[in-house]
Formats: C-alpha cells, sequence, structure tokens
C-alpha cells in the first residue's frame, strides 16, 4: 500500500489493505504457477480514494492491472447488479464500464481491466509507474464537456430538398 493510500483516509486505506491481502493470497495459491502470471510483478494497491462516496484505486497483480471500485463501510452502496454484469461509474475524465465481481473475503468489487495479460511490463516498478500515471491522468483531467445537441435545421420541402435550398423565412422554399 503506498502514500496516496493512507493520505486519503482511513477508509480509502483499509478498503486497499484489504484488497491487496486477498488479492496476495490468490497470486500465492491458485494463480502461482499459471503461465498468464509474470513472475516479475507483485501484487499491489495503488492511489486508492474515496471519490462520490465509493473507495476508487488500482490493483496491480501478476496477471491483471485493474482499476476498481468498491462500497466504503458505512458509505452508499454500488448500483445494484449481478456478479458478472456490466455497470458504469462516472470519474473526472468520463465514465467506465466495470465488471461486477465478488473477492472471496471482501465481497463486491467492480473492475476495468487496463491491462492484461501483463507481459508488456518489465518489472514492478513500470506497472506500479503505470498505475500512477493512469489515476493521475483519471483524476487530473475535467469533466468531459457533453456536445451541445445540434442544431434543429429549418424545414424543407420538395424543391428545396431537390435544389439543396434552404426554406425562405416564410417556410415557402424560394422558386428555382
Amino acid at each position: 500500500m503506498g502514500e496516496a493510500d493512507a493520505a486519503s483516509g482511513p477508509a480509502a486505506a483499509a478498503v486497499s489493505a484489504t484488497i491487496e491481502r486477498l488479492f496476495r493470497a490468490i497470486a500465492d495459491g491458485p494463480m502461482r504457477d499459471l503461465p498468464i502470471a509474470h513472475p516479475g510483478l507483485r501484487v499491489e494497491t495503488v492511489g486508492f480514494r474515496i471519490d462520490d462516496g465509493r473507495a476508487v484505486g488500482i490493483v496491480v497483480t501478476p496477471w491483471c492491472l485493474n482499476l476498481v471500485f468498491a462500497a466504503v463501510p458505512g458509505g452508499p452502496p454500488l448500483p445494484l447488479a449481478p456478479v458478472g454484469a456490466t455497470v458504469v461509474h462516472a470519474l473526472g475524465d468520463g465514465a467506465y464500464e466495470a465488471v461486477v465481481g465478488d473477492l472471496a473475503g471482501f465481497g463486491r468489487l467492480d473492475a476495468v481491466s487496463l491491462f492484461s495479460p501483463m507481459d508488456v511490463f518489465a518489472d514492478a516498478d513500470s506497472a506500479r509507474a503505470t498505475a500512477e500515471a493512469a489515476l493521475e491522468a483519471i483524476f487530473a483531467a475535467d469533466p468531459v464537456p457533453q456536445p451541445e445537441p445540434p442544431a434543429r435545421p429549418s424545414a424543407l420541402d420538395r424543391r428545396a430538398l431537390l435544389f439543396g435550398r434552404r426554406a425562405a423565412p416564410g417556410g415557402e422554399a424560394p422558386c428555382p
């Protein structure tokens, strides 16, 4: 668990520590000898913070790097959805489609896969640096501006449509 986790508050730090501990057990157990697990990487949680009442951060493992969303004890629940469903979480730079999961010993954990498999990383430091850069980009970005609805075109009649002219101010198309 990094310094940013502790600095973001005790609730985020507790969620981060629990998720990291549980993923380490998975890495040391069922994922240990699988070919998808990168032997040069380790399990680590990065940059957990409370955002809109939920814990948000990145989990780095030898097999994936995921942006995750979790409920905070005493906070609002995540949107109702079954395991395996896709839910949308809004953050500073846009909306993220996350898959609803269930982490044994923790509960619901919504995840957005950023990297998998992890063979693109040379070592644990480069994976962590990528996680930190991703979080910085997500939270430093200005909210995505919503596009303005297109202007409503003026009415066209048959002549205007055929000859490429718009309707005249009175609603009538000028004669060719």
